[in-house]
């Protein structure tokens, strides 16, 4: 299976000559720091697509700026498609799943089709990297050394996993929040030893440009603001979305506090944070690998399989949305175009209700 599915994806890359428009980013990101140039005063590819990450990111991306464009496209590839194995190897250890290597090939070949890492894996992004550092990190035992490093290196390159240190806090999980906290400092510390002018530009200005990131009502953007621009018909929503942005991140943050193991904390943490994000493109929500191996850990594989039928299903691309049509959607086909973040609202209901009644019962 796993043979037959690369081999798939193998030939549909060749057919489409995929771009890989991240990978081309993070390559033109290394090679800014080379040769020093304006990290981000440069836009690559045809879509003009700008750095947006943490000067640290780029000091990490400069071995890409020494590899031939053929090279790079197929090391992405092949290091994501190990990354994901080890991401199913991880969410299995999350839901406490056995994990022989026969399922475990299995498991990644038709994981590869889910959409949020189809769309990874084509366009050369570094999810499954980020996701990885967290799951390993989190699901190491408790008191192991130096547990916390890897989540504050991955908030260091991506910024949105420091959510996953207020979980930690949330939890009672003080050192391991402090040690996750210190790894990031270091991060920030090192990109400014790096590249100073660059950290100063992005700290206090282009962190916040988040129109630079693209644009929030288009169906690639699969957070609860892109919901609401799209539900509304405006592209810029406002306090129409902060508010209910606001009351995602407290639920969820509660629920993740008061979760009865620490696998339904992870992913409410994980779901909140792909919610309450301004942008959460389609390809952030890799987490539906460990979500689904939770799933059918704890509820079977019915509720598995539907879960994988939505992220699998590819409905966000079905609907109108060249141009501006995202905007002028009709209502019946507002769920086809956002099933990530309903889907996302949908659990969190569920969870909540859940924790309601086990209170009563208490």
């Amino acid at each position: 299976m796993l043979a037959a599915s690369l081999a798939a994806f193998a030939a549909l890359c060749l057919l489409r000559r995929t771009p890989m428009a991240d990978a081309l980013v993070y390559r033109a990101e290394g090679a800014a720091v080379v040769h020093g140039t304006d990290l981000y005063g440069f836009t690559v590819t045809e879509w003009h697509l700008p750095a947006t990450y943490p000067p640290f990111a780029a000091v990490l991306f400069v071995p890409l700026a020494w590899l031939p464009l053929p090279l790079l496209k197929a090391a992405f590839v092949a290091g994501n498609v190990a990354l994901l194995a080890v991401l199913v190897r991880l969410s299995c250890r999350l839901a406490g799943l056995p994990t022989r290597l026969p399922a475990l090939c299995a498991a990644t070949a038709l994981a590869l089709w889910l959409e949020p890492v189809f769309q990874t894996v084509l366009f050369g992004q570094i999810n499954l990297a980020v996701a990885c550092l967290i799951l390993w990190d989190l699901t190491r035992p408790p008191g192991a050394p130096g547990k916390g490093i890897a989540l504050g290196i991955a908030a260091g390159v991506k910024l949105t996993p420091a959510v996953f240190v207020a979980y930690l806090l949330l939890r009672g999980r003080r050192r391991e929040a402090a040690t996750a906290l210190a790894a990031f400092a270091g991060t920030v510390l090192l990109g400014a030893l790096a590249l100073p002018a660059a950290s100063v530009d992005f700290w206090t200005r282009r962190l916040y440009e988040t129109g630079r990131v693209g644009k929030v009502w288009i169906v690639d953007n699969q957070s609860l603001q892109g919901l609401i621009a799209r539900l509304l018909g405006d592209p810029a929503p406002g306090p129409l979305w902060a508010a209910p942005a606001l009351a995602v991140a407290a639920a969820g943050l509660c629920l993740a506090r008061r979760a009865r193991t620490d696998r339904q904390g992870v992913l409410v943490t994980a779901l909140t944070a792909l919610l309450i994000s301004p942008i959460s493109w389609s390809h952030h929500w890799v987490w539906c690998v460990p979500l689904i191996a939770v799933l059918y850990a704890e509820h079977g594989p019915r509720p598995a399989a539907a879960t994988a039928a939505v992220f699998a299903a590819r409905t966000l691309w079905l609907v109108p949305h060249q141009g501006d049509l995202d905007l002028h959607l009709p209502w019946w086909q507002q769920p086809f175009a956002s099933p990530y973040p309903l889907l996302g609202l949908v659990l969190l209901v569920q969870l909540s209700a859940r924790s309601s009644s086990a209170s009563t019962i208490r």
